[in-house]
């Protein structure tokens, strides 16, 4: 195949995949967010994601062990001392969520939230 051949054969697939709307999939590694739990709150308490953007919560617990807990966001995690806990989101529809601890961690547990916005 001569030289013009294999650029007009590259330069249609280019189109064809401009055209079409695909996207080349991603090498990129998730953006990372760091959560510390300790009683009676998270560290940050509000976090932002992107609708369809894939992220990495790594939470870890400075005290005791707590939950992690969002249904809606499909998040359930054990968190405990010394052992970092990770779980990847995507989600799909931008809202407010409230995440939970739901390992009981002493008198405030109840109190013990954070939110996340999905933009």
């Amino acid at each position: 195949m001569s030289r013009l051949h294999r650029f007009l054969a590259a330069s249609t697939l280019v189109l064809a995949t401009l055209a079409t709307g695909a996207a080349a999939p991603s090498t990129e590694e998730p953006r990372t967010i760091v959560i510390e739990a300790r009683r009676f709150e998270f560290e940050p308490k509000e976090i932002h994601l992107k609708k369809d953007e894939t992220a990495r919560l790594r939470v870890v617990s400075a005290d005791v062990t707590h939950g992690f807990f969002q249904r809606a966001l499909r998040i359930d995690l054990d968190v405990v001392p010394g052992q970092p806990s990770e779980v990847t989101v995507t989600p799909r529809a931008a809202g407010t969520y409230t995440l939970i601890c739901d390992h009981f961690c002493g008198a405030q547990h109840g109190n013990m939230k954070m939110t996340i916005v999905v933009e």
